[in-house]
């Protein structure tokens, strides 16, 4: 009878100390002094792999027990495969509980409207997203391109500026896929429908949106200089956009050898728009290639303070050019003046 009134205790003393155990094994960090370490989990690797892996590298005692709780709360089915952030401070069940919800490194990467191909591609190698070899042959690859529904020399234009996280490790592939997706959700059916009312495709809206956002510093003017390149192009007037004439040259000043240069996208030498994109567009300029100002303009120059001098006729445009030059040396004067300390006027605006 006295043994079997003392099978309650020893059961209870029993759970006890499992109960510490586990909680010594789960709760308490393995290795407090262990530096941060990022730590690859492989495509195809089972949850008792993961956690002998895990055990291996210090961050759990008892692989076995932690198997056994990742079963029990489901961690087991969920475990994406990528890099996870680890340190010695984090308990197994903080460990456990990133697996479960797959808390991966993420790279971020931001496209600005306006960076080419060549900015991009920079980009990408800084922050080890991908490497230059698979961004210029991807980027190119006309299969790839096909399966992106992509009908254009290369994806310039198409992976819309954007802000984007992606797990580290992710394929270059997925990475250009998601961003050429972006762009899908940004551009619309109704956009669509409007490009073809403009008889316009998407390559045509996408080229034309990429030398607006190149020429205009200010949203106010994308659709007037936007109306510019409409209206040359319904009398067959050269379009003389800058930026074309030097894409693809790692500049953005134009010379007068450069509006001369043979090349398929320099405008001053072809009639109508380039073959493609010469940058990726913002939103504010694709917007302007399907809505461009109702406006006679047929010339713009640029001013010294960013913004656009229109004109309707030669002459006036002419004259423009020359005021232009007029304020942009009295505003060089007055900031020469600034810098020596003489007074000078404020020029006339």
């Amino acid at each position: 009878m006295r043994a079997r009134a003392q099978l309650p205790f020893f059961a209870a003393v029993s759970a006890g100390i499992m109960l510490v155990y586990m909680f010594f094994q789960l709760a308490i960090p393995a290795s407090p002094g262990k530096g941060p370490e990022e730590v690859y989990i492989k495509q195809g690797l089972t949850f008792r792999q993961t956690a002998r892996l895990l055990a291996g590298k210090g961050y759990i005692r008892d692989w076995r027990l932690f198997s056994i709780m990742g079963r029990l709360i489901g961690a087991d089915r969920r475990v994406r495969p990528g890099y996870y952030a680890l340190n010695g401070g984090l308990s197994p069940w903080s460990i456990l509980d990133m697996l479960r919800g797959g808390q991966l490194v993420q790279e971020e990467i931001t496209i600005v409207p306006g960076e080419n191909l060549s900015d991009i591609r920079q980009k990408m190698i800084v922050r080890g997203i991908m490497n230059g070899a698979d961004f210029d042959r991807l980027t190119t690859d006309g299969n790839f391109l096909q399966s992106l529904k992509v009908d254009a020399p290369s994806l310039e234009g198409y992976l819309y500026p954007d802000t984007y996280w992606f797990p580290k490790g992710t394929s270059p592939q997925q990475v250009l896929t998601t961003m050429v997706q972006r762009l899908s959700e940004v551009y619309t059916s109704a956009m669509a429908a409007r490009a073809g009312e403009l008889g316009l495709d998407t390559k045509s809206v996408l080229t034309l949106a990429s030398m607006i956002q190149k020429e205009a510093m200010e949203d106010k003017e994308r659709p007037l200089i936007s109306a510019v390149f409409y209206n040359r192009m319904k009398i067959g007037m050269p379009l003389q956009s800058d930026p074309t004439a030097v894409y693809g040259l790692r500049t953005d000043k134009v010379t007068k050898a450069d509006l001369l240069r043979n090349s398929s996208y320099n405008t001053y030498l072809i009639k109508g728009l380039p073959p493609g994109p010469i940058c990726c567009p913002g939103l504010s300029s694709i917007n302007a290639a399907l809505y461009p100002a109702k406006v006679n303009y047929l010339y713009f120059v640029a001013n010294y303070d960013g913004t656009h001098t229109f004109s309707s006729n030669y002459d006036n445009h002419l004259k423009a050019v020359e005021n232009s030059r007029v304020l942009e040396q009295m505003a060089e004067s007055s900031i020469a003046n600034a810098n020596s300390g003489t007074p000078a006027s404020r020029p006339d605006k």
